[in-house]
């Protein structure tokens, strides 16, 4: 199972504008963790690495464990309230997630057997099409990869979701059509030398 990114966070003792306001003032962002049938926790998350992680880019597809003065939580972002001039976290809400809880997350796609791959020992390029996809996961059993095996893979393979064996639990968010993850294209030279003889065929036969 992947190990979850943490995020610090303390939890907040008032509520209301004025305890926002003044978490703000110390450089800090209020917020919620609800759900998962526990109490709400007000809390407080330092502004410089809540920033950090949101341009990091897919914060509200990731699952974190948010350290509340030490005691862990496993969650995924519902929302975050920005400023409207600065374009700023104001405020930003948790939803804590159980062992079975299921969500969607983006998975990370590793290729293994190139070495066993014909089209590309025979110079063939593997153009990978979604490096990640959306899974639907359970929360207690996320997959650090999805593995594609590369064996026996030659020149105009197109590789689909339906071609890689997903662990127990896991579907794709996706369910309408059988999308492309990866294709193997043959090396230009090759396919000019290809276009070439046939060009030669054609005029022989004339």
């Amino acid at each position: 199972m992947a190990e979850l990114p943490i995020l610090e966070a303390t939890a907040r003792s008032g509520t209301g504008k004025g305890a926002a306001r003044a978490a703000r003032r110390e450089g800090l962002v209020p917020g919620v963790i609800y759900g998962g049938g526990s109490d709400p926790i007000a809390i407080n998350v330092k502004h410089n690495e809540l920033l950090k992680r949101l341009k990091a880019g897919k914060f509200r597809s990731t699952l974190y464990n948010v350290k509340v003065d030490g005691k862990d939580s496993r969650v995924i972002c519902r929302a975050v309230q920005r400023d409207v001039v600065r374009d700023l976290p104001t405020h930003v809400d948790f939803l804590r997630l159980t062992e079975k809880s299921r969500i969607a997350l983006h998975i990370p796609v590793e290729f293994e057997n190139h070495e066993a791959a014909p089209g590309l020992k025979k110079g063939g390029v593997l153009t990978v099409v979604r490096p990640e996809v959306e899974l639907s996961v359970i929360a207690g059993a996320i997959p650090d990869h999805v593995t594609v095996d590369l064996t026996d893979r030659t020149f105009g393979d197109v590789i689909h979701i339906s071609d890689v064996t997903l662990p127990k639990g896991v579907k794709p968010v996706i369910t309408d059509r059988d999308f492309v993850i990866a294709n193997i294209t043959a090396p230009s030279g090759l396919i000019a030398e290809e276009a070439a003889e046939a060009e030669e065929a054609e005029a022989a036969e004339e």
